[in-house]
């Protein structure tokens, strides 16, 4: 009964924070609306408050179950956030073209989200974990997450869409895992009918933050055994995509394969 309250809380509260945040961003929007306005697949002018409104939730609300995934969520946010900002218009996908141009000299906003969510992972997976392969193994899940989660985002409602999904099991565990995984689909579950209507989009910001909640639930919930077979399967999943990116600039020319012109991969 006490975890069931717990789980209903965490839901609850990051729920009413992502719908309060996207609403208050909506009615403010901080610089004028321009600048939280993008056109994402169709053409079709969406706005991006739902990005930041959902990962400060769910950082907020992982932080009260544990600091350390709290402290991951908010670092993926602000990565993906200075993506969708940075990267705007950059046509690099995968990690290959971003780590190519870092071997050329130049950092693009691809290579800091990436070295920037792995640190932020690791971190977390340090002081959630106590053994050293333990703490790499949760390291690698909750980053990998983070970038699962943002890799699926090529539709409306795809992201938020996925958390639930891969989320929704991870409800019916105790303690902190269950918690944390109430936090990730709380705040997708309140962002999803707007980006489902087109209304907004949760870009970079909200799709790694989103990611990293529902990373750090995996860990709070698995031992080395579970979180070594995740590893490999987001490992497996990131070179995936960065192949079909790969292909899709090849034959594309380098266009954009994401929804939106604001997640340049």
């Amino acid at each position: 009964m006490i975890n069931r309250a717990r789980r209903s809380s965490s839901f609850g509260l990051a729920a009413l924070l992502a719908r309060a945040g996207t609403a208050a961003l909506r009615a403010g929007a901080p610089g004028g609306r321009a600048r939280w306005e993008r056109k994402n697949h169709a053409g079709r002018t969406v706005g991006l408050y739902a990005g930041p409104a959902s990962a400060a939730a769910a950082a907020v609300a992982a932080g009260r179950v544990s600091p350390a995934a709290g402290l991951a969520v908010l670092a993926a946010g602000a990565c993906g956030a200075y993506d969708d900002v940075a990267g705007a218009g950059d046509a690099r996908r995968g990690f290959r073209a971003h780590l190519s141009a870092l071997r050329d000299g130049e950092v693009t906003s691809g290579a800091v989200k990436l070295f920037g969510i792995s640190a932020a992972g690791l971190g977390a997976g340090a002081l959630l974990k106590e053994r050293p392969l333990d703490k790499v193994l949760a390291g690698v899940v909750i980053a990998g997450t983070a970038h699962f989660v943002n890799l699926v985002d090529v539709r409306p409602g795809r992201a938020a869409a996925a958390v639930l999904a891969f989320g929704a099991p991870g409800l019916l565990r105790g303690g902190p895992a269950g918690e944390l995984a109430a936090v990730a689909t709380g705040a997708a579950a309140a962002v999803l009918p707007d980006d489902l209507g087109e209304r907004t989009m949760i870009g970079d910001t909200g799709a790694h933050a989103l990611g990293a909640a529902l990373g750090a639930a995996v860990v709070a919930g698995n031992q080395r055994a579970g979180l070594a077979a995740h590893a490999a399967a987001l490992v497996a999943a990131a070179a995936f995509g960065d192949r079909v990116s790969a292909v899709a600039r090849a034959v594309g020319g380098g266009r954009a394969v994401r929804r939106a012109e604001t997640c340049p991969g």
